[in-house]
């Protein structure tokens, strides 16, 4: 079966600095994957490598089995990769209706003409609400996006990316911030998207990690480190020494059945 999204020998250099180490990885449809590892350990620089926010120094993407390696991110997004930052970059003056369909406009190649069809497209306007009421967002979309709780603005970054649709959605630490009353819904929306939606979970907090992940991939150092189910990557004695710690990982796995808590 062809991956949705797959690298062969990845490499990110910063002058002497190698942020990405050589990374063969491969992502089915429908994955429900987490990518993590310590602080410095290349995660983002990946991630950007990825989206086309980055060009590699050596080594190939392939997204639905194409060579999308020097495709910039906006012809990604396109072909169907999507994308939240771990920083907020919304605008505060935007409505979340308006800024869904704006989203929904630019992945439909209209651009600009979502001003003008706002009032009268009702295909763009009923698509959007749908959007945000499946995000937890009905009840705000048309307050202003500034005013919203910021549990609620990291939603509305996650409804842009999934609105139009993707078949890979990478979430680079969505809860980042969030109070801890609010991350619960972050978690419980992200696990109803559809499920054939390829997603790759950047995160540290392991609690969201071990509750979300069938898969993961450990970087370190910008090199694939380990990689297999969660059950797998968490009785790692490697990955116990380098990163997560015996009682962080015993507090997320049953010792009797390697079941995720």
């Amino acid at each position: 079966m062809t991956a949705v999204l797959a690298t062969e020998h990845l490499v990110r250099r910063f002058g002497g600095l190698t942020a990405t180490n050589n990374v063969t990885f491969s992502l089915p449809a429908g994955a429900r994957h987490a990518l993590i590892g310590p602080n410095g350990a290349g995660k983002t620089t990946f991630v950007n490598l990825l989206s086309g926010v980055l060009a590699p120094t050596s080594g190939r993407v392939f997204l639905g089995g194409r060579d999308v390696t020097t495709w910039p991110a906006h012809m990604r997004a396109r072909a169907g990769l999507s994308r939240t930052f771990q920083i907020n970059q919304l605008f505060a003056e935007f409505t979340p209706l308006e800024t869904i369909g704006l989203a929904l406009s630019e992945a439909h190649g209209e651009g600009a003409q979502f001003w003008r069809r706002v009032g009268t497209s009702r295909a763009v306007v009923d698509e959007a609400v749908s959007t945000l009421e499946r995000l937890g967002l009905g009840d705000v979309m048309e307050e202003r996006v500034g005013s919203l709780p910021y549990g609620k603005q990291r939603l509305l970054e996650i409804a842009i990316a999934v609105a139009p649709k993707p078949k890979v959605l990478l979430l680079d630490e969505p809860a980042a911030g969030v109070p801890e009353g609010e991350r619960e819904q972050i978690l419980d929306i992200v696990a109803a998207l559809p499920a054939e939606m390829a997603l790759v979970l950047i995160e540290h907090d392991m609690d969201l990690v071990f509750r979300f992940a069938r898969t993961i991939s450990v970087l370190v150092g910008g090199a694939l480190f380990v990689e297999g189910t969660a059950s797998e990557v968490a009785r790692d004695p490697r990955v116990r020494q380098v990163y997560l710690g015996e009682s962080e990982i015993d507090h997320h796995i049953e010792p009797a059945t390697g079941k995720t808590a």
